[in-house]
């Protein structure tokens, strides 16, 4: 059983995921710290994406239970756990094409409350927190020069950027990332490396990442999952050296190098 301390964002004591008679994630317990980026890694099938779907409302877990800042939010909707303070970005981006890049970031912004949901197609100037969220958010993804370009039209770098600008400006208290680095150059890899270890000032990151070096060079505490259960879990140095975990990988893990 998981023991809860002040300092845990957020909580998982015992969680499962089932589904018909495949264990997709068995017994697993996280604690994961407070303004810290903590990173979940195994090889393909570990249960990485089952866990992030359970831990966001997409799955509902078979057993266990999920606590945010103390309170369990196990049943609680997607929705809901957004509106209590977990946000996500996705592997895949997911943004509005069309829409320019700070009309993206004043919707995000917009839908950190439900009656400010409904309202997410006022105009601009009837939001000024939302609007100045929205230009906050610019500067600190270094994208003020495309502020007005469409969505869609941005670099890949740029689009996923703006996708971790869109989980922020809802303010989360617990931000999800899933491959955030995924597809980039290796500019844009140090860019959104630099990017998530600043989150962790006024965030708790959790991330997926196949990028070791990314994983080894900016992670406070790496869980290692392997066919659905916690294998490995500590500080990068650590579990870098862990026989367990490279036996896991085939050997074909670990460096601290930017990949």
């Amino acid at each position: 059983m998981t023991q809860t301390t002040s300092k845990d964002a957020l909580v998982t004591s015992g969680l499962g995921v089932t589904y018909n008679k495949f264990v997709a994630l068995a017994d697993v317990d996280l604690n994961i710290r407070e303004n810290s980026v903590h990173s979940i890694i195994g090889p393909n099938g570990a249960g990485k994406t089952t866990l992030f779907h359970a831990l966001t409302g997409r799955v509902r877990p078979s057993s266990g239970k999920i606590t945010l800042g103390g309170r369990d939010i196990t049943n609680l909707s997607d929705n809901e756990r957004v509106r209590r303070g977990i946000a996500r970005s996705f592997q895949v981006t997911s943004l509005f094409p069309d829409l320019s890049v700070h009309e993206n970031l004043r919707l995000a912004a917009q839908g950190r409350t439900p009656w400010q949901a409904l309202a997410m197609w006022r105009r601009a100037e009837s939001n000024r927190n939302a609007m100045a969220t929205a230009d906050e958010m610019l500067t600190r993804l270094s994208l003020t020069r495309v502020a007005h370009r469409a969505a869609g039209e941005l670099a890949h770098g740029q689009q996923r950027r703006l996708e971790v600008g869109m989980a922020m400006a809802a303010r989360p208290r617990v931000i999800l990332m899933d491959e955030p680095t995924s597809g980039m150059g290796i500019d844009d890899i140090e860019t959104m490396k630099d990017l998530i270890q600043g989150l962790a000032t006024d965030h708790t990151v959790l991330f997926i990442e196949h990028n070791m070096g990314i994983v080894m060079n900016i992670s406070d505490t790496v869980t290692v999952l392997r066919l659905g259960r916690k294998l490995v879990e500590g500080p990068p140095a650590m579990v870098r050296d862990d026989p367990e975990v490279k036996k896991a990988y085939l050997g074909n893990m670990i460096t601290g190098d930017i990949a």
